[in-house]
């Protein structure tokens, strides 16, 4: 079957030779997943919907899997009802969604017909565009999703995670771009500095290795603000030929989250390059957002100081803070920097993992039971002897032997020790659910239990306004004050009094 042309193109062929670069919004994305633990309902997007179609933004970064995690499970709404309502809110700017690697919640693989499935019923509910990554560079494991985006008319991206370690060279990098193109066709390239590890002299010889093997094709560039360089990074990338950058409308944005729409336009501005972006707009939101932030109670991004010991553990920020909270619970929180160093020592030994979904899990969990057992790799879970074993992909290098013998020794004997390939499992899911749409089927394939059954027994997408008004806030707050009796508001011939008995 041959691929079809994306019905869009995010960005025009001339607008580098204008001197434009383009912003890609992670407002709704992973801004919000990183400071917000992705709790933002379709009420609380809704009112900022006009104005985020108004900004211009190259596409909006909409969902993952994490985010049909959190809907489900948390939110209880239907992410394919959510993804269908906001696409119509977004008639003019493309929907982005992901896939990692051949997963899609958990850890393990799932069957090639499940992948495929997935990328069917995102382009169904409203994505143009979707983002492929593979954390191990294994090809096979990216293709079969971005050839399906092709074959489905989608806008293909191959997103290139980034990290810093012996085997994760510019060539490495180049090459698996030059394969992508060659084996997918896909039609961007994106660095993903999920760790914000990336700094102003790597990108200046990563950039120009990308680009000298992609042809016309774009280059995104997304990263984080961990390290606090984040900012300096972009504006180096796009005086180095990124087309593309992913940016986060403050409040939501800075810290773990992404650099600032907003500083980031006064950066290009200053540097002489031109966006589209429609800065009312962008302020629009944003006042929005500090009022939502205040009202929920909501953590707001803040500048983070450089960190080199970060460069050794590599850590997602976000999982950091987390791991840290559960150390303190059980009792361990001052072996935190002691199991951190354990994790730059694990990773050398697993031939450097990059330290994102589902690596850094596994990783820290190894390095936490290496530190409290006495003794390295004595318990070993089961992720461990996975991916030492290549159940998750190939390994860019051998894990080392004295290393893998004892993952071998003490891990579950259940795992075999070569993977076998997965079979279909469509069949089953539509003999199990006659009745259920395809998208449907998907998230009980993808929720355990009867997860799926409460988030459509909580009923229809809830659209309604979140934020209260002004005046309602007021009151809200002078009634969670006991020591306050009595309050009056006057307006005009209007008055308005509340008594609170004593």
């Amino acid at each position: 079957m041959t691929a079809r042309q994306p019905s869009f193109a995010p960005l025009h062929p001339a607008a580098r030779d204008a001197g434009e670069v383009q912003i890609v919004d992670t407002t709704l994305r992973d801004a919000q997943q990183c400071l917000w633990t992705t709790r933002m309902t379709a009420g609380m997007m809704l009112p900022i919907a006009d104005a985020m179609e108004r900004a211009n933004f190259a596409m909006i970064d909409f969902m993952a899997p994490v985010q049909f995690d959190v809907c489900v499970r948390y939110l209880k709404e239907d992410p394919w009802e959510k993804a269908r309502f906001f696409r119509s809110k977004f008639q003019r700017t493309p929907l982005r969604g992901y896939c990692r690697s051949k997963s899609l919640l958990g850890f393990s693989l799932v069957p090639d017909d499940i992948v495929e499935l997935w990328i069917e019923r995102l382009c169904a509910n409203g994505f143009s565009v979707v983002g492929t990554l593979d954390a191990l560079f294994d090809i096979d494991n990216m293709v079969l999703s971005l050839r399906k985006a092709k074959r489905m008319g989608m806008w293909a991206v191959g997103a290139l995670v980034f990290c810093e370690s012996p085997l994760h060279t510019d060539d490495l990098y180049a090459r698996t771009a030059r394969a992508l193109i060659e084996k997918a066709d896909v039609d961007a390239i994106m660095i993903k500095d999920s760790g914000a590890l990336l700094t102003p002299d790597r990108i200046r010889t990563l950039v120009p290795a990308l680009k000298a093997v992609m042809g016309s094709r774009p280059l995104e560039l997304h990263s984080h603000c961990n390290t606090g360089l984040a900012p300096l990074v972009y504006l180096e990338g796009a005086r180095l030929g990124v087309d593309q950058l992913h940016t986060s409308i403050a409040p939501l944005a800075s810290g773990p989250a992404q650099p600032s729409v907003q500083g980031t336009l006064r950066n290009l501005d200053l540097a002489g390059w031109k966006t589209m972006v429609d800065r009312p707009a962008v302020d629009e939101i944003s006042a929005y957002l500090e009022d939502l932030a205040a009202q929920e109670g909501f953590p707001v991004g803040r500048p983070m100081e450089y960190d080199s010991f970060h460069y050794r553990h590599q850590m997602p920020g976000g999982m950091l803070a987390n791991w840290r909270f559960q150390l303190r619970q059980n009792g361990l929180e001052h072996r935190f920097d002691e199991i951190l160093y354990e994790v730059a020592r694990v990773r050398e030994e697993l031939a450097w993992p990059i330290m994102v979904t589902p690596f850094a899990q596994i990783i820290a969990v190894q390095a936490m039971l290496n530190v409290v057992h006495g003794e390295r790799y004595r318990v070993v879970p089961d992720e461990v002897k996975m991916y030492a074993l290549g159940h998750f992909g190939r390994l860019l290098a051998p894990v080392a032997p004295d290393v893998l013998d004892r993952i071998v020794a003490n891990g579950s004997p259940k795992i075999p020790l070569t993977p076998e390939p997965l079979p279909p499992a469509l069949p089953e899911l539509r003999r199990k659910y006659p009745n259920a749409s395809d998208d449907e089927r998907l998230l009980r394939f993808m929720f355990a239990g009867d997860e799926v059954g409460e988030m459509i027994a909580a009923g229809p997408l809830r659209t309604g306004p979140v934020l209260r008004q002004p005046l309602e806030r007021l009151l809200s707050a002078l009634l969670d004050r006991p020591a306050v009796k009595h309050f009056q508001v006057e307006k005009g011939a209007s008055r308005f009094s509340l008594s609170r008995s004593a």
